[in-house]
């Protein structure tokens, strides 16, 4: 057989025996639900029952923190929160409240190794956030300390910052914003103590700058509490001359007293 009959047999071939060995594998490894782990249709997908406990946060909403309102108070009202205590950041959007199967996902992604659910809840995402994606430039993490990403070997929210970026075309700046102090985890801390352990615990890198002064920045975390940890990585964007900073999560709890209840 010559080069050019090998080169169009292994074009047919290849595809076939590619398809062959996925269906051996799903064979020997079904795919399992991403919430609950039994048997489901596709890999890093949610069964009929587990899809059920997920809430899509949907308007109507605060037009600044994104948090749900309980009843339709009108287009662009904001929570008695943001006015209290305006954010430094332009707006803020979830996918969905940190319950439920959302609850198991974001766990799996940060603790478990779980990265294959990234692309996933990063469609989430961008179905939730496509006003402030579209109106973003770059898109940043918030970073894990060193120590903690050595621990951990990857940080859950770059993954799915890079996933975001890949479905939207627009560019992921990693190494953008830079934890410069390790924290205590913030599981388990009230309002105050987490404001105080992630106060000026951010920076962007001065070889960085460039990539983020005059632009409009996307901050990608995966679970929104209190917001203290947003909101000291978007001062560090502003400090570093971005132009706006959005925030978008994966998910966020229900309501800003309910930090503590998720350990």
């Amino acid at each position: 057989m010559g080069l050019g009959a090998k080169l169009h047999f292994g074009r047919r071939i290849g595809p076939l025996l590619r398809s062959g060995a996925g269906q051996l594998l799903r064979l020997v490894y079904p795919p399992v639900c991403a919430g609950c782990g039994r048997m489901a249709a596709a890999p890093a997908a949610l069964c009929a029952e587990c899809w059920g406990t997920v809430r899509f946060v949907e308007r109507p909403l605060c037009d600044i923190s994104g948090a749900p309102f309980d009843h339709d108070r009108g287009e662009g009202m904001l929570s008695p929160e943001v006015i209290a205590n305006p954010p430094p950041y332009a707006k803020a959007r979830a996918a969905v409240l940190y319950d439920g199967a959302a609850r198991k996902l974001a766990q799996g992604l940060k603790y478990s190794d779980r990265a294959d659910l990234a692309k996933m809840m990063a469609e989430w995402m961008v179905r939730a956030g496509r006003e402030i994606i579209d109106d973003s430039d770059v898109i940043v993490c918030v970073p894990l300390h060193r120590r903690r990403l050595f621990s951990r070997r990857y940080n859950q929210s770059a993954e799915l910052a890079r996933a975001i970026a890949a479905l939207t075309g627009k560019p992921f700046q990693a190494g953008g914003l830079r934890r410069i102090r390790a924290t205590r985890q913030q599981v388990g801390l009230g309002l105050k103590a987490r404001q105080d352990n992630v106060r000026g615990a951010f920076a962007v890198p001065p070889g960085r700058l460039p990539e983020i002064a005059g632009f409009k920045v996307l901050l990608v975390d995966d679970v929104l509490t209190t917001g203290s940890t947003v909101v000291a990585a978007t001062r560090a964007l502003n400090r570093a001359g971005a132009e706006q900073v959005n925030v978008l999560t994966f998910a966020r709890v229900a309501s800003p007293g309910a930090e503590t209840l998720y350990a």
